[in-house]
């Protein structure tokens, strides 16, 4: 049983703790959140010109569409002011910036009635983060930037919290996926070749969980939730952020959700940022989770990005 918690006030190490244990929680937008979106959707309402953004699928040809969210991502992705609204949540949260490290920001966009749904407008399948190499401590923060609803919001598959299924994350090492698939998300546009983790049976979608929050109300939920892209039916573009945390003393003391079926090789950890002052976590600690496979690939992805 999972239990979704709506501003709760418990302390960040309490919350952690319930997250590792499968349950969830809920915020009402922040001030930073807030600013996070509007910050979001003046890079979106400039990328988008005169199009409506979630209505411009009807407008633009796909790949005119592809061309424009390949600039727009990586200029919010890391754009300055996006790392410190991020602080500015955390913060607004009671999480401990100093031990508290942060991964950039994502935009996401997920079209209506199967528009775009690889490459950089990509669709997830049923799957869990840590199928993709992320620790098992790590907590994901979602919240959306335009009103949606049940029918473009994201699922939950709560069936498969404690129910571990045959996958490829087996197959799936990170290293080589900076090297050889992250940059070029924009070049799969009717189809997606890139090899990712998928379940390899039979997967039950009910019962799902379908949590709707307003414009910067924040979700928060273990990597180890097996969640996915609902088929968007609403007639409108879905936008959303999405960032992960961990926390130094839950790596440090190996304090997480439980791992059932993820086999992958390498690890994410070299892209967490402190959130007091954007230091990376120490070779040490990454050491403790790495592997023999980290001499055959990159290590941190470094895209070439103009955030000004």
């Amino acid at each position: 049983m999972s239990t979704i918690y709506f501003d709760s006030s418990v302390s960040d190490t309490s919350r952690r703790q319930a997250l590792y244990k499968g349950d969830f929680h809920v915020f009402s937008p922040t001030p930073s959140s807030l600013a996070l979106c509007q910050h979001a959707r003046d890079l979106i309402s400039e990328a988008f010109g005169s199009c409506n953004p979630e209505m411009a699928q009807y407008s633009l040809e796909v790949e005119e569409y592809v061309t424009i969210l390949a600039e727009l991502k990586p200029k919010f992705i890391h754009h300055p002011h996006s790392k410190e609204c991020i602080r500015g949540i955390l913060q607004e949260l009671n999480c401990n910036l100093e031990k508290t490290y942060f991964d950039v920001p994502r935009l996401r966009t997920v079209t209506s009635d199967g528009y775009l749904t690889s490459g950089i407008g990509y669709a997830f399948h049923p799957h869990r983060d840590t199928w993709y190499s992320a620790p098992q401590s790590q907590i994901n923060w979602w919240l959306p930037l335009y009103e949606i609803d049940p029918e473009n919001a994201m699922a939950f598959h709560l069936k498969y919290w404690k129910q571990p299924i045959k996958n490829g994350s087996r197959d799936y090492n990170y290293y080589q996926w900076n090297a050889q698939s992250r940059g070029n998300a924009a070049n799969h546009i009717h189809k997606d070749t890139r090899k990712q983790p998928h379940a390899e049976e039979q997967i039950d979608l009910e019962p799902e969980l379908r949590v709707i929050t307003p414009v910067g109300g924040l979700l928060l939920f273990s990597g180890a939730q097996m969640h996915s892209t609902i088929p968007n039916t609403s007639g409108r573009t879905r936008f959303s952020i999405d960032f992960r945390t961990v926390n130094l003393d839950d790596l440090e003391n190996r304090t997480a959700a439980p791992n059932i079926d993820s086999e992958c090789t390498g690890t994410t950890l070299r892209d967490f940022l402190r959130s007091s002052d954007l230091t990376r976590l120490t070779d040490k600690l990454i050491a403790a989770y790495d592997d023999d496979s980290e001499r055959s690939g990159v290590l941190l992805y470094q895209p070439k990005v103009d955030a000004t």
